[in-house]
């Protein structure tokens, strides 16, 4: 079965770092785009960054020059270092794996991991 993993969330002071993993298993990863999403409380679910598997990245701009995503194909991985955080960056944080096949998407999801950004 498919299966996303995020790890790393938690508390964090604003302006401070933290770095969010997801390890994937039941699928072949490098051929998906991974992403992360997040979902603050009362907002809908918002991208965060995406990576291709050619390692092509795209960021929301609220989050570029902050975020960086990166994977890596020989361990199945996802990950999302955060610095300079900003109380605005607080949600639940999804990794995604996703692949376009013609008119449709195949899409898997994580279970979410908490990041909440307060002094």
């Amino acid at each position: 079965q498919v299966q996303l993993v995020e790890s790393g969330g938690g508390l964090v002071q604003p302006g401070g770092s933290l770095t969010l993993s997801c390890a994937a298993s039941g699928i072949t990863f490098s051929i998906y785009t991974m992403g992360w999403y997040r979902q603050a409380p009362g907002k809908q679910r918002e991208l965060v960054a995406t990576i291709t598997s050619d390692a092509s990245t795209n960021y929301a701009d609220s989050v570029k020059g902050r975020f960086t995503i990166s994977r890596d194909n020989a361990k199945n991985t996802v990950n999302l270092q955060m610095n300079s955080l900003k109380p605005e960056d607080t949600a639940v944080y999804y990794c995604k794996a996703e692949r376009r096949r013609f008119a449709s998407m195949i899409n898997y999801w994580g279970q979410g991991t908490q990041v909440t950004v307060s002094s």
